[in-house]
């Protein structure tokens, strides 16, 4: 029988943990723009374009945010993304969340964009650079953190979309500041990786980074056209990895990043429960992973969750979650004095709360 006493001590480690991570600086690499608009930004903006499925009341959201399945998923986020029609509701979007990324001590984000979602839907794609870029500037000198951009290719919307994201990423009249890297998201399952090949080649070639979805609804396959085909750096989700002992040692050798979603694995049922979770397969194979929320507010999530979820899932101490900020710190497009300021600041803040 649990001694009282051994139940009270250990729900105090809990709450002193998640205290710990409440403080600790973090980054953040796999995170949406539109999926990151919290129910009160979701509603304002329903509010202001009636005449949308998405409820105005924000309490009514939770249920709208459950998910059947991935297909559903997508569904119900195309909504949302329906609901940013012009250049202030872009800058609105992107400042609240940063926001909401400050509010929970992220240092710097690379927040994922869909640039095609807006232009096709009449956003002129100048007013929607210079919408997102005035956030940015906003987001750090007010709020102190440092956001980057990765323009993504919505994969639902076939060769047409890729095309566009291209252009908008590599045009030099266009291309945002904040820019560092391109990726693919949006369904697996009937958009195999290879088609996007020549694209990526075209992004890369002008200075961006590789990184795509992939095994995250299919399996290892999808992952290996991520590496082999568009050259990817990092790989959003990768959740079949695990399936592949080859493929994590690929990962593992070379480096190349997990960027790991815990809470929507399993809200789009790409994984059944968080103990089958693969997390662990990925670090004891020596996979430097990340964590990261995707889209928090649909998931009912934020990162700080991620990391009390990844410390109960590998047996994590405070050193082991500060090690966790700081792989996502390693595996960023930050420039080097960047990284090095931050995981400065996380081992400070790691020793003072030990020592406290």
């Amino acid at each position: 029988m649990t001694d009282r006493h051994d139940t009270a001590a250990t729900a105090g480690q809990v709450r002193d943990l998640h205290a710990f991570i409440a403080g600790l600086p973090k980054a953040e690499l796999h995170v949406h723009h539109v999926g990151s608009a919290s129910p009160r930004i979701v509603s304002e903006l329903a509010a202001r374009h009636p005449g949308s499925k998405v409820p105005t009341d924000p309490e009514a959201l939770a249920d709208y945010f459950t998910f059947t399945d991935f297909a559903h998923f997508i569904e119900v986020y195309l909504s949302v993304v329906d609901l940013i029609r012009t250049p202030e509701d872009v800058r609105l979007l992107t400042y609240e969340v940063a926001r909401e990324l400050a509010r929970q001590q992220v240092r710097y984000a690379e927040l994922t964009i869909t640039p095609f979602s807006s232009t096709r839907r009449g956003i002129d794609e100048r007013a929607f650079m210079d919408a997102i870029e005035d956030a940015r500037r906003a987001a750090e000198s007010e709020l102190g953190t440092v956001l980057r951009w990765c323009f993504d290719i919505p994969g639902e919307a076939g060769l047409e979309a890729a095309e566009e994201t291209t252009r908008l990423a590599t045009d030099d009249r266009l291309r945002p500041e904040g820019l560092v890297s391109f990726g693919l998201g949006g369904p697996e399952i009937g958009v195999p990786r290879p088609q996007f090949k020549p694209y990526f080649d075209r992004a890369i070639a002008a200075g961006l980074r590789s990184v795509p979805h992939a095994g995250e609804t299919t399996g290892p396959e999808t992952i290996w056209d991520a590496l082999n085909e568009l050259g990817a750096e990092r790989i959003g989700h990768g959740t079949s990895a695990a399936r592949d002992p080859k493929l994590l040692q690929h990962l593992a050798e070379r480096r190349i990043p997990l960027e790991v979603c815990p809470t929507s694995n399993i809200a789009t049922r790409a994984v059944t429960t968080l103990d089958e979770h693969p997390i662990k397969e990925f670090t004891r194979a020596g996979v430097l992973v990340t964590v990261n929320s995707d889209d928090p507010p649909m998931f009912g999530t934020d990162l700080a969750n991620e990391y009390a979820v990844a410390a109960r899932l590998l047996d994590l101490d405070e050193r082991g979650l500060g090690d966790l900020a700081k792989n996502a710190v390693e595996a960023s497009f930050l420039d080097p004095a960047g990284k090095e300021r931050i995981a400065a600041e996380i081992d400070a803040y790691t020793a003072s709360w030990l020592a406290s």
